[in-house]
């Protein structure tokens, strides 16, 4: 059956929009015929980090009884006096109980040792800005945080190399969303990226890398770097060879991969760093949130540090979507404050006339300093920046890692996502994709290759001639209760749909798995009756 008009029209919405479409339906549906809702479309965790958050309470909790010690009145506080802090806190904690209390003195201790802060210095910052009280400042990271949070991702980003993440430059962020959206505009208003520039997208890819690009305010000519589905969604040589084109001012890529959670092997990274150091101008924006769920993962700013904006998030692995966490890193020595440099005579006029109200220099300013300036339109860069307590927690978060040394934290979630994907595809009845490459977050499934493998080739032409994704979406929704999203919508293959591995309960992938295979089912039965 073709698609109606209003299924055409579902077809031109986002995943992440259609889906509220598809939970209406599948609630209602286990409403009715009393069966489980699973909705297996969004990524948001339902596994998160405890210890790190009591460690953020108990430090709260000083920080706050502390600025009420500083006057008599009834629920009023006043900032207090940093000297002999770290003391104050060591007391404070020598009185808890618990795993938080502990957590938070051996992490301070740890990170003063490390990282050779002063005590005080460090915990009046990290307390100032448990409180909130105050801007932060400098508004792009609190000083010491920036240390830490650069060894984090040293560590998580830069298994080989990590000396070349400490030349990075930081700038704290609301999640890699807002990071996203920072980069964007920062690119296209300091002219870097203009209307109706070429741009590469690693595809299949997170929507929005493929939605921003095509919005008037950008209008980006989109060239896709396709992954190979029969090559475990390694980019081939054939694709790579379109970097070379020199139209193409910028290479977007989410790594490791959503929705095919894969990373790419040495040998693909190393082919396409090499065409990248070929040429020397142009960008990379890479998208790390998935680099914890793997193993030895080497990211792009380890091998063409110079080219990469890399934008990292703390949501998934911590299970934080709700704090809003995440970062943008800047190479110190990057191609972009040299294309800035270059910049026609005109296009300086109108930027220094843009940042002239932040600086004497204006032309000096650096595009990670342009990023924080921007995200508050210039005017308000005064008041920019992450909110004290986000940093705090970010910060805990990432003492966290560091001194997990043996990586139980990792370990025990990459557990559970093995045992959940190993769910879903013995009740799809296919077998597992193996490797250690696979974060196994997501899964995309190629419904159509499926199809074939359990009921033949004629079976699984018949589906995709006859019908779109979507319609077989609807149906799962309103016959089993399951939502899953379009894998056409994150350019995938046009009968694949992505599930997450992340928001259910581990044996809810077997009812997922076996969801998906019923409807698949009816169709077959359907098209043996013609």
């Amino acid at each position: 059956m073709k698609p109606s008009q209003k299924m055409r029209e579902y077809l031109q919405m986002s995943p992440f929009e259609i889906k509220n479409v598809f939970i209406k339906m599948a609630e209602a549906s286990a409403k009715k015929n009393k069966i489980p809702f699973l909705n297996a479309g969004r990524g948001n965790p339902n596994f998160l980090n405890t210890t790190a958050r009591e460690g953020f309470s108990h430090l709260n909790l000083f920080a706050t009884q502390e600025a009420g010690k500083q006057t008599s009145k009834k629920d009023l506080g006043m900032r207090p006096d940093k000297k002999g802090i770290a003391k104050k806190l060591n007391r404070f904690l020598a009185k808890q109980k618990g795993e938080g209390a502990g957590f938070l003195k051996k992490s301070i201790s740890f990170a003063e040792k490390k990282f050779k802060l002063n005590p005080d210095g460090f915990v009046d910052e990290m307390t100032d800005a448990a409180r909130g009280d105050f801007y932060p400042s400098p508004p792009r990271i609190f000083p010491n945080m920036a240390k830490i949070v650069n060894e984090y991702l040293a560590e998580v980003l830069c298994s080989d190399k990590k000396h070349f993440v400490k030349n990075f430059d930081l700038f704290a962020t609301e999640g890699a969303t807002a990071a996203m959206v920072y980069v964007f505009k920062s690119l296209k208003e300091n002219k870097i990226l203009k209307k109706k520039d070429s741009i590469a997208i690693m595809t299949p890819i997170f929507s929005p890398y493929l939605e921003i690009p095509a919005l008037s305010d950008y209008n980006l000519v989109e060239v896709y770097v396709k992954g190979d589905e029969e090559k475990g969604w390694q980019v081939p040589d054939s694709e790579m060879e379109k970097l070379k084109n020199k139209k193409i001012k910028a290479f977007f890529m989410v790594h490791p991969t959503n929705p095919t959670s894969i990373k790419l092997k040495k040998e693909t990274l190393n082919k396409i760093a090499k065409i990248i150091k070929k040429r020397k101008d142009m960008i990379v924006l890479t998208d790390t949130v998935y680099a914890t769920f793997v193993d030895k993962f080497n990211s792009f700013a380890e091998m063409v540090p110079h080219n990469t904006i890399c934008v990292y998030s703390y949501s998934k692995f911590f299970g934080v979507t709700g704090w809003r966490l995440g970062a943008i890193m800047l190479h110190k020595d990057n191609i972009i404050d040299k294309l800035l440099a270059k910049l026609p005579a005109k296009d300086k006029a109108e930027l220094r006339k843009r940042y002239q109200m932040t600086s004497t220099q204006p032309d000096k300013i650096k595009f990670i300093d342009r990023l924080e300036m921007d995200s508050r339109d210039v005017a308000l860069a005064h008041t920019g920046g992450l909110s004290g307590p986000q940093q705090t927690i970010m910060t805990l978060f990432s003492l966290f890692y560091l001194m997990d040394k043996k990586k139980k934290y990792k370990k025990s979630i990459q557990s559970i996502l093995k045992t959940r994907v190993k769910h879903l595809y013995k009740n799809l009845g296919v077998p597992l994709p193996k490797g250690s490459e696979h974060t196994y977050y997501y899964a995309l499934i190629d419904i159509a290759k499926v199809a074939e493998k359990k009921y033949g080739r004629a079976f699984a032409e018949y589906i995709q001639k006859n019908f779109v994704m979507d319609q077989f979406l609807f149906r799962l929704a309103k016959e089993r209760a399951t939502v899953c999203l379009p894998g056409e919508g994150f350019a995938g293959p046009k009968w694949s749909l992505r599930v997450s591995l992340a928001n259910l309960a581990d044996k809810d992938y077997i009812n997922v798995g076996k969801n998906i295979s019923f409807i698949l089912k009816e169709y077959h039965d359907k098209w043996k009756k013609k």
